[in-house]
């Protein structure tokens, strides 16, 4: 029986790899090669089993990894921005904890005046909005009263975060006297500050909050995108490094 024999470009191109890389690995016996001459030949059978092991334990890797290691900060600030001043609502990505990846943008009054810098009192409501069964995004109520939405970041099929919009004025608004306390109490918030800004936030008309809703997939759409694409990036490069890297006591 025979083997099939490749030559060190194809190999190149398999691994996507310099040449001098491929040399160490055939010195060092990590890649099994043949002389034939003075050029060095890798049996097909063994560079595809190889291969195929390398994919199949990195392949997964990136879509373990925290979304704030696939999304740079500023990246994700900048998205979180530009949703708020393309939608003129607030905008926050969090993970699905609802760990804030970004600060609030565009924060209305009210907000303010409730959290005056302690934006992470809401991360359980924002986990709570994860936890909802349905994937579509749509306005519901949040603890504070006003209406947010979420629309959900892939990692393949997997839920790796949310991008959130809120700030939205219920039909009914504002709160009653005794709503109003009840909020005041659960934000620790005097409820005379709560009052003098309750007005401060976003009214939307139903047209409107049904275009954000369908624009708010596109945009979740687009960063899980990029995600998979830095994850596939991350992965590659973890891949040549396994490969280029002898391994401890050879």
């Amino acid at each position: 029986m025979t083997t099939d024999l490749l030559t060190t470009r194809q190999v190149q191109e398999l691994f996507k790899i310099d040449r001098s890389t491929i040399y160490r690995m055939a010195e060092d016996g990590r890649l099994t090669a043949l002389k034939v001459g003075r050029q060095w030949r890798f049996p097909s059978e063994q560079v595809q089993a190889l291969l195929g092991a390398t994919r199949n334990t990195k392949s997964t890797s990136a879509r373990n990894k925290p979304l704030d290691s696939l999304i740079p900060a500023p990246t994700a600030q900048a998205i979180a921005d530009l949703v708020a001043d393309l939608f003129d609502v607030m905008a926050v990505v969090t993970d699905m904890e609802g760990r804030a990846l970004t600060s609030v943008a565009n924060q209305c009054g009210y907000f303010s005046a409730l959290f005056d810098g302690r934006p992470d009192a809401c991360a359980e409501g924002w986990r709570r909005l994860g936890q909802e069964a349905e994937l579509r995004p749509r306005f519901v109520p949040s603890h504070i009263g006003l209406l947010c939405a979420r629309s959900f970041i892939r990692m393949g099929s997997t839920l790796a975060g949310m991008v959130i919009v809120g700030g939205v004025a219920p039909h009914q608004w504002p709160p009653t006297g005794e709503e109003l306390l009840a909020i005041a109490g659960q934000t620790e918030t005097d409820p005379e500050v709560m009052r003098e800004h309750i007005n401060e936030v976003y009214w939307i008309d139903r047209p409107h909050q049904d275009w954000i809703l369908r624009n708010l997939s596109q945009v979740s759409g687009l960063i899980s995108r990029l995600a998979d694409d830095h994850g596939r990036l991350v992965n590659k490069l973890e891949t040549i490094a396994g490969l280029a890297t002898p391994t401890q006591g050879e």
